[in-house]
């Protein structure tokens, strides 16, 4: 007698593959979840339609073994440990369906993110055991979205020309290399792996591993290898595969008649995926890796912990940058925080540690003697090896700047309590370059237990042993002027005058600016005052006198 089996979700048959319980967990998972990811996130959908328990049983765990297999080659492409876990938790959602109303459900539902359709070709339509069901729902997929990739299987020989017909590839169910077979289709047509150029004869001509290679390629392989590429959206889909969704969507999008000619095409492309890569470094604090940090735009950390107060706070304005879409508001300006590199809290403490400088440091008295033991010191030596990859990036001068957990906080800010050292970064020799930044560095750490910082403990309400430095390292922003570098100007915008004078209010702001770096501003200097809602209202400036007596003299 059968058993009634109305109550079960789905029933699976052991066939000695432990991965069958893993499959049935991933299984239910993408069932509950897709609806939420894909509309969140755009995650991509899989649609495998098959009926026969055994064939399913067999398929899911290679399926799910595949896909997170091409997920954990993505995650060293991440920016960040959050990027990571993203891309991750990102893989396609496999939606197992067992009729030909469930596949196509899912399918309207979900069509703009199915990645593949793998399919039975007969299988129950309307009640009853449809002997083409598969044809007919590739044909109508394929009418809808021609670049989807279908794969249809069935045990009969002659099947496959039904399946040709309708733009599908096959396999033969009773094949002794099913499974390694259907792991290829998935491999070349889910763009499991690397983006393979190829000429229209299929010659092929090169390979693109992550985004950077891709974009390296673009510039130089053929354009008929772009346009047959382009015109099959194997672009989109290899994109799609490897979670970057947005920039996928948008280019799945374009076709063959919006270009003039091939040429733009393959500009059109390139710009994409560079102002992409861009937004996402504008968008991160990304983990420091030379292979894809953006000299003129990344901000990236090194080393483990904290990031401190100030590298927290620039982090967060460019957010703030791109959330407001500032950057749109004032076209021909940029307006952007300058390429960072943040050495986190965990490097100062593994310096202190190794070195046995923290018990001394709090109980040194003279800044002399700790500014010369912390030169001295040993470096980490990995740090040092990646300051050495990072300087080869780096042509411009840089700022070594103090961020220590405790800067830039609402209450205590410590403003002017730490250490900055500019370096101009343009000795022929990179050892010496290295030298002098790795210098600087030790030099901000030591800032942290000198008198000043001391002193100025002693009034607040923290410890300066719960005090940990994260140090930036920044792009100057400026111009060569001789044998110098400076910005034309730099200053400091305040959200609130406590001074204002008729017709200012307080809410209006002020801005003191002055010619060169910004310590003129720092230090109380002579620097040009104004409020940006009343630029011309210059009471500083009222007459002659004034001017002479106001005006900046002298710049460092």
């Amino acid at each position: 007698a059968r058993h009634d089996t109305s109550d079960l979700e789905r029933i699976f048959l052991w066939q000695g593959d432990s991965r069958i319980l893993l499959a049935i967990i991933k299984y239910m998972e993408d069932k509950l979840n897709v609806g939420y990811d894909t509309g969140v996130a755009g995650v991509q959908v899989i649609l495998l339609i098959e009926d026969n328990i055994r064939y399913y049983s067999s398929f899911l765990p290679m399926i799910y073994t595949e896909v997170i297999r091409h997920s954990q080659s993505l995650i060293a492409e991440g920016i960040n440990v959050a990027h990571k876990i993203l891309r991750m938790r990102a893989r396609p959602k496999i939606l197992l369906c067992t009729s030909f109303e469930e596949a196509w459900h899912y399918f309207s539902a979900y069509q703009e993110e199915v990645l593949g359709v793998i399919s039975d070709i007969e299988f129950p339509q309307g009640g009853k055991l449809n002997p083409e069901a598969g044809v007919e729902f590739a044909r109508q997929v394929k009418a809808a979205w021609p670049d989807i990739p279908v794969l249809l299987q069935s045990s009969r020989p002659e099947s496959k020309a039904l399946a040709e017909a309708v733009g599908a590839d096959f396999l033969l169910k009773g094949s002794p290399t099913l499974l390694t077979d259907l792991r290829r289709f998935m491999i070349d047509n889910f763009s499991f792996g690397d983006l393979v150029f190829r000429l229209p004869d299929g010659t092929e001509v090169a390979r693109a591993k992550d985004m950077k290679s891709l974009l390296d390629l673009l510039h130089t392989v053929p354009a008929e290898s772009i346009t047959y590429h382009a015109e099959r959206n194997h672009f989109s889909r290899w994109l799609k595969a490897r979670t970057e969704f947005h920039l996928a969507h948008h280019l799945r999008r374009r076709k063959t008649s919006d270009y003039e000619t091939p040429e733009q095409r393959r500009q059109y492309l390139i710009a994409q995926i560079e102002a992409y890569r861009k937004e996402q470094t504008r968008e991160s604090v990304s983990d420091f890796d030379p292979h894809t940090f953006d000299p003129q735009n990344s901000f990236a950390r090194l080393g483990e912990g904290s990031l401190g107060g100030k590298a927290r706070a620039l982090a967060f304005v460019r957010h703030l940058l791109r959330d407001f879409g500032v950057v749109e508001e004032f076209p021909g300006v940029q307006i952007t925080v300058p390429p960072s590199l943040v050495l986190a809290t965990g490097i100062f403490d593994r310096f202190l540690e190794d070195n046995n400088l923290r018990d001394f440091a709090m109980q040194a008295t003279g800044d002399q003697e700790i500014g010369e033991r912390f030169v001295a010191a040993r470096f980490p030596t990995d740090i040092e090896r990646k300051l050495a990859s990072y300087l080869e990036l780096i042509t411009y001068p840089l700022a070594v700047r103090s961020s220590s957990l405790l800067e830039d906080s609402q209450y205590q800010p410590l403003a002017g309590v730490y250490e900055t050292y500019m370096l101009p970064n343009n000795h022929p020799d990179p050892k010496v370059r290295l030298q002098q930044l790795v210098r600087a560095i030790k030099r901000v750490y030591a800032s942290t237990f000198l008198t000043y910082a001391k002193n100025y403990f002693k009034v607040t309400p923290y410890r300066l042993e719960e005090e940990k430095m994260a140090v930036i390292i920044q792009k100057v922003v400026g111009s060569q002027h001789g044998n110098r570098f400076y910005p034309h100007f730099a200053g400091v915008a305040r959200s609130y005058n406590f001074y204002p004078a008729s017709p200012l209010t307080a809410e209006d702001g002020i801005v003191a600016v002055a010619l060169g770096l910004g310590r003129t501003v720092v230090n109380g200097e002579l620097s040009q005052s104004f409020c940006p809602k009343y630029p011309q209202h210059l009471i500083h400036f009222s007459t002659v006198k004034d001017m002479l007596l106001n005006s900046q003299r002298e710049f460092v």
